[in-house]
């Protein structure tokens, strides 16, 4: 397959994202300036490395960018986005008193937003907009 812009493009890499909740709302991230998608807010995770399983690349992404212990506890959804990274969505636990320590090179701030706030927002990345869209609609379920 070709990058041409016509059929499916093959993911060229592979990703993970976490979906924490406390109540009704989520941990959402604003994605730091030099990082791809800066200013944008997106659940936190990033890229597996080679030889990473998805739940090993999530304790590890959590670890460097909020200095959290993550919990991978089931998969949820995955999604192959438009650029061609192929993303593993899990629901993570992290200790419900983990103080958060954004790493200033992978994250601006950190916040907690219900789905509402996060779908009125227009700095909120595309494919978390379309997994809050598949939530909604009971394609995906959690508690």
């Amino acid at each position: 397959m070709s990058n041409s812009g016509f059929g499916v493009q093959r993911p060229h890499c592979r990703g993970v994202v976490a979906v924490i909740r406390r109540g009704t709302r989520f941990l959402i991230i604003r994605r730091a300036a030099g990082v791809a998608a800066s200013g944008m807010l997106c659940f936190p995770g990033g890229g597996i490395e080679p030889g990473e399983s998805e739940q090993e690349a999530l304790i590890r992404e959590l670890s460097e960018e909020l200095g959290v212990v993550a919990v991978p506890r089931s998969r949820l959804w995955q999604k192959v986005t438009p650029w061609g990274v192929d993303l593993a969505w899990w629901l993570v636990a992290i200790p419900p008193t983990a103080d958060l320590v954004p790493n200033p090179a992978e994250v601006a701030e950190c916040l907690w937003l219900t789905a509402a706030e996060l779908e009125q927002r227009n700095d909120l990345l595309e494919s978390n907009r379309q997994f809050l869209a598949a939530w909604r609609s009971g394609e995906i379920a959690f508690h």
